[in-house]
């Protein structure tokens, strides 16, 4: 979520992106082929440099860090992810970035929580998905949608 990457211009990237826990973030799925990630997001993306996965980045303005990430695993994606709170992305249960991280248990109840260095995963687990709400100073920061047992930290 945090980490340093060359950033370009996404064309496709939601600018207020939709997470339906367990399922999709942003429109794409868990096992979404590079293709389909870039029908969805466009061809406008960076790609991580000390990342031990391939991690494409879409970011809404050259060299800024808000967008969303997916990191690939035998060429299908396997964590989607927010970065650096990007305005209007929301839960199809109206949870929305920059909300009082308490508004995450009220609508979802009470979630594990993961300290992840400067920021924290609430885990929300639906089937073979895990929807991590990151929470910064209190504050939702992000999502992630991972499948389950991969790490919630990014």
């Amino acid at each position: 979520m945090l980490a340093a990457a060359l950033v370009t211009i996404a064309l496709g990237l939601p600018q207020q992106g939709l997470v339906v826990p367990g399922q999709s973030l942003g429109g794409l799925r868990i096992g979404a082929t590079k293709a389909q990630v870039q029908a969805a997001w466009g061809t406008h993306y960076g790609r991580c440099r000390d990342c031990n996965t391939l991690t494409w980045y879409f970011t809404y303005k050259r060299f800024e860090p808000q967008g969303a990430g997916v990191a690939f695993r035998a060429g299908r994606a396997d964590q989607l992810f927010t970065i650096w709170s990007p305005t209007g992305w929301h839960t199809n249960r109206g949870l929305t970035v920059g909300d009082p991280a308490a508004r995450a248990n009220l609508i979802y109840g009470v979630m594990p929580r993961i300290e992840c260095g400067t920021y924290a995963a609430l885990l929300l687990r639906r089937g073979n998905a895990v929807t991590e709400i990151y929470i910064y100073e209190d504050q939702v920061w992000g999502f992630g949608l991972s499948p389950v047992g991969a790490p919630p930290c990014h």
